[in-house]
């Protein structure tokens, strides 16, 4: 090969390197502006959020862990093991109650003795039973409202959503849109060890944290309402 030959095969090696820099770049241009809208256009993700709202209410012994899509379809058996949960009964998850025969100047969460919904955080292998929490609203206030002004259903999911701001399955007390009391079944307290698995703000994040930090974090009530 002459020297005009190797100058065009070195012109072509040079070209090539060039394109494969310029594909490169434009791949991991696309790959961070991916990671943008995922977490909301270059804001702070819903695990780095809660976070924050935990560690400023003194809340140090937590952990929040990612799950598989499929996370629900599978056996409780199953989600307890990919939570590396002690016991099935570890396995948590807050409802949004809403009291369908409140007073009607019962309209929002102003008062927690006597509020229009209630998040009740339960284990996922127990009963609710809505008895109890009437009974316990109640006697609350100081049996001066008619019990037939209590009666606890489980809130619409997109009324569920307007006040936590969380879809359904990824519902958490912990920095919700709305300051609703929280009722925390008195059961979970008994557990050994000590701490609980409940949702994380999405539907494939999972929220481990320690009883008794989450009691004096949230100021919960606690009440009997499992069965």
């Amino acid at each position: 090969m002459g020297a005009l030959g190797e100058l065009e095969a070195l012109q072509t090696c040079l070209l090539q390197r060039i394109t494969a820099v310029e594909l490169s770049l434009q791949t991991h241009s696309l790959h961070i502006s991916s990671d943008c809208v995922a977490d909301g256009e270059g804001g702070e993700t819903t695990e780095a959020r809660l976070s924050a709202i935990l560690r400023a209410r003194g809340v140090d012994d937590f952990a929040f862990k990612r799950v598989p899509a499929d996370y629900y379809d599978r056996p409780i058996e199953v989600r307890r093991d990919i939570l590396g949960a002690p016991s099935v009964e570890h396995l948590c998850k807050s409802i949004v109650l809403v009291n369908t025969q409140a007073l009607a100047s019962i309209t929002d969460c102003s008062d927690r003795n006597n509020s229009k919904y209630y998040v009740v955080v339960i284990q996922y292998a127990a009963r609710l039973n809505a008895e109890n929490i009437k009974n316990f609203l109640y006697t609350l206030n100081n049996s001066k409202i008619s019990k037939k002004k209590f009666n606890m259903r489980l809130a619409p999911e997109e009324e569920s959503l307007k006040l936590t701001g969380f879809v359904h399955n990824a519902v958490t007390c912990i920095g919700m849109e709305t300051d609703i009391p929280v009722i925390l079944d008195e059961a979970i307290t008994k557990l050994k060890p000590n701490f609980f698995w409940l949702g994380g703000g999405e539907v494939d994040l999972k929220l481990r944290i320690r009883t008794s930090q989450f009691i004096s974090a949230v100021n919960p009530f606690v009440v009997n309402c499992s069965s």
